[in-house]
């Protein structure tokens, strides 16, 4: 398989004006080790990404410590294929191509990738559920998951990442013409654990997906949604909701690329964060060709700041190379508890700690009742309220 890169022309050694424009190749070698002054790096721990930030790319041999389970209805098709040599599957990697380096690597040392497909007009009334399973952090793990939504079908896919790991993968969703989907990618790793994920989105002609990403564990979460669109009337929600606590870093970067006409995408993530060390990253970029007239688009994030000592990092970036859209905008917000609200419930007599409980839920309602899978809900909902218990108390 020949490099992107290759065929491409693009040089990794200059820099590219927007993300559209930069280096992607399949192969780890053609991207330079990160020290943290690149753009798309310049906020993530890299002292702390351990053995996937290794020189010698060609020698790595995933750990084999994260187990992939899938449980899903009698209409869909499981495949686990093959990722690598003469026997490697041509599909893999038609959706979306790393754009770094890590990506690249877990491209590249991925020995078996699952493939789900939901056949054209199926309409599932189950979730399909893909759980990967971490059982130790020592040693990097790869994989790999393509999610494919044909035409006039609806599916809801939950990835549901559970135990401790050194983890990094792609996963690459397609949905065809007026399908449906809605994906969540449930991020509960034990503390230790630091997970690397690339999300490639191809939306079809009228399709509509929910794109919602849910990070409460782990040591290290970079999550990197990228999203385009495979014909005119596509409707894309990306939505987000993170609890990072002390020492805790989740990161999130989202790339949406509108180029066909009469488009939409929404971006709205929320996020709470508590104690020293805590630290969130959002960066929000659209892109807005010549060609996409009628774009709706708007993005934003909201982050509330629990205590003293964490660090909200939250950067929008819209671009827009035609005066023919329907709406485009952006915003971010970073601050306390309101405390009008907490003076509001007080005043009617609810104690101050039942006060912040309350605003914090309040905060993180519209976008937990969104999510529509009943079991996921739930789970949130029980680890919200693990967190607002030490919020509240400290």
């Amino acid at each position: 398989m020949a490099p992107l890169s290759q065929q491409s022309g693009i040089r990794p050694d200059v820099p590219a004006a927007d993300r559209s424009e930069r280096l992607r190749s399949w192969n780890p070698a053609d991207f330079p080790v990160p020290i943290g002054r690149e753009e798309e790096w310049r906020f993530t721990p890299m002292s702390q990404l351990r053995d996937l930030l290794t020189e010698d790319a060609s020698a790595v041999v995933g750990s084999g410590s994260v187990s992939v389970e899938v449980k899903a209805p009698s209409d869909v098709k499981v495949e686990r294929v093959a990722h690598q040599g003469a026997q490697h599957d041509s599909r893999l990697g038609t959706v979306g191509v790393p754009a770094e380096r890590v990506a690249a690597l877990a491209f590249s040392a991925t020995a078996t990738a699952t493939v789900l497909t939901v056949p054209q007009d199926t309409q599932l009334t189950e979730p399909i559920v893909v759980r990967a399973h971490g059982n130790g952090s020592a040693g990097a793990d790869f994989g790999h998951v393509l999610l494919q939504v044909e035409a006039l079908a609806s599916a809801v896919v939950v990835l549901d990442h559970v135990g401790s790991a050194t983890y990094a993968d792609n996963l690459e969703i397609r949905v065809g013409d007026q399908g449906h989907l809605t994906v969540v990618s449930l991020l509960d790793w034990d503390v230790d654990a630091v997970h690397l994920s690339a999300h490639h989105i191809e939306v079809g002609r009228d399709a509509r997906v929910v794109h919602v990403v849910v990070s409460l564990g782990g040591e290290v979460i970079r999550t990197t949604p990228e999203v385009t669109f495979a014909g005119p009337g596509g409707d894309i929600e990306l939505l987000g909701l993170f609890f990072t606590d002390p020492n805790q870093h989740h990161e999130h970067r989202i790339f949406v690329d509108h180029s066909e006409p009469n488009c939409r995408s929404n971006v709205n993530y929320k996020g709470a964060l508590i104690g020293e060390g805590a630290h969130s990253v959002w960066i929000g970029d659209v892109l807005i060709r010549a060609g996409a007239v009628g774009t709706e688009t708007y993005e934003i994030n909201r982050n509330l700041l629990l205590s003293d000592g964490p660090r909200a990092d939250s950067v929008p970036n819209l671009e827009i190379e035609t005066g023919d859209v329907a709406s485009a905008g952006h915003a971010s917000v970073t601050g306390r508890l309101d405390g009008d609200q907490l003076f509001y419930l007080m005043a009617r007599g609810i104690p101050e700690l039942e006060a912040r409980r309350l605003v914090v839920t309040g905060f993180f309602a519209e976008l937990r009742d969104r999510i529509g899978v009943a079991f996921v809900t739930e789970r949130l909902t029980a680890a919200l309220e693990t967190e607002l218990q030490r919020a509240t108390s400290s």
